[in-house]
């Protein structure tokens, strides 16, 4: 099969033929349809912070075509419609029987989505619905990401929130944020460029970042926020998000920084603020993401602005770590550059 394969910090991704996986015992093969190129997957192979290992073939936002079922696997077969978490556990600990295989001590990444064909693990696998397309699947793990961030944030019918980044887990922030009953949202980005995007998915209020970002945020809410969702992932947005919230208020931090940030305590403490912490998600919330666009949600697929080629992803690659460009940006590994523009 044909992969792109990150070989090195300041080289571009690779295209290689790779041998065609085999599923192991509970284990699926797919044909990738669509998979999102992630920001995270820019930070973590740029040399900064914490990287991926040399020869990691990425892409962990994919949906695509049960091929092949291995051994135990009764849930699904082949032509299935699926997406699932981009990673396996032991399937019998604590975490795994909740959908949590992050917090297993056998946890394995399962990603491979820049590649014609990846393996899934049927046990954290979830079948599209016949309403979605493969480009609908790609969007639920980013989705699911910011759903569980929402999920720890207690959101009442009056509450104020604020969302630090409109990237696609902060506009899933606002997104989800709408949907549990948020009163007010106010949306921060560094210039306006997805400004319509963010009132789309249901921001009330959108700020370009200022020094007296607190200030203008509890002017538009009518106070502090209660809750304020950090999804910048940058040093400087820990403190940020403390200087925003409310006293006795709730920072959920999503932005997953992959270098050191520091941050004062005391400052928090004065406030008496709660801070959380996720990256990552559960099952139930890929089955929500996908049971929200079954249900006829529309906005969250206004975040897909480009589909590559598996062999126009490295350049496109290279151009995101300098320029931004559109939202999320689809690969579609079995198609060419000539077939999806005329598609």
């Amino acid at each position: 099969m044909k992969a792109a394969v990150f070989k090195a910090v300041g080289q571009p991704l690779a295209i290689e033929h790779r041998p065609d996986p085999i599923p192991s015992q509970g284990e699926v093969v797919l044909r990738v349809g669509r998979c999102g190129i992630c920001s995270s997957d820019l930070h973590m192979t740029s040399g900064h912070g914490v990287s991926f290992p040399v020869d990691t073939v990425l892409g962990h936002e994919y949906a695509g075509e049960v091929l092949e079922v291995g051994k135990g696997v009764t849930s699904l077969q082949a032509g299935d419609l699926i997406t699932a978490l981009p990673m396996t556990g032991c399937g019998a600990c604590v975490s795994c029987l909740r959908g949590f295989p992050f917090g297993c001590s056998a946890m394995q990444p399962l990603m491979s989505g820049y590649a014609e064909y990846t393996r899934a693990s049927a046990r954290f696998a979830v079948k599209l619905p016949q309403s979605l397309s493969l480009a609908d699947g790609a969007l639920i793990e980013p989705l699911a990401s910011s759903l569980h961030g929402v999920g720890m944030a207690a959101i009442k019918p009056d509450s104020r929130v604020v969302v630090l980044g409109v990237g696609t887990i902060g506009l899933g922030a606002i997104y989800w944020a709408k949907r549990a009953g948020a009163a007010r949202i106010v949306a921060v980005g560094r210039s306006e460029r997805h400004k319509e995007l963010a009132m789309q998915m249901g921001a009330t209020h959108f700020l370009v970042h200022t020094d007296a970002l607190a200030q203008a945020a509890a002017a538009l809410l009518g106070r502090p926020p209660e809750i304020v969702f950090e999804c910048i992932g940058a040093p400087g947005a820990l403190s940020m998000g403390i200087d925003v919230v409310a006293p006795h208020g709730t920072v959920i931090v999503l932005g997953m920084c992959t270098v050191a940030d520091s941050m004062t305590p005391c400052f928090a403490g004065f406030k008496s603020i709660v801070m959380k912490f996720s990256a990552a998600y559960e099952l139930r919330d890929f089955e929500t993401a996908a049971d929200a666009l079954d249900g006829g949600a529309v906005e969250p697929r206004a975040m897909v602005t480009e589909t590559i080629s598996l062999d126009g992803l490295p350049e496109v690659f290279e151009q995101l770590r300098k320029t931004p460009r559109g939202c999320k940006v689809l690969v579609a590994p079995g198609s060419s550059d000539d077939t999806l523009a005329h598609s």
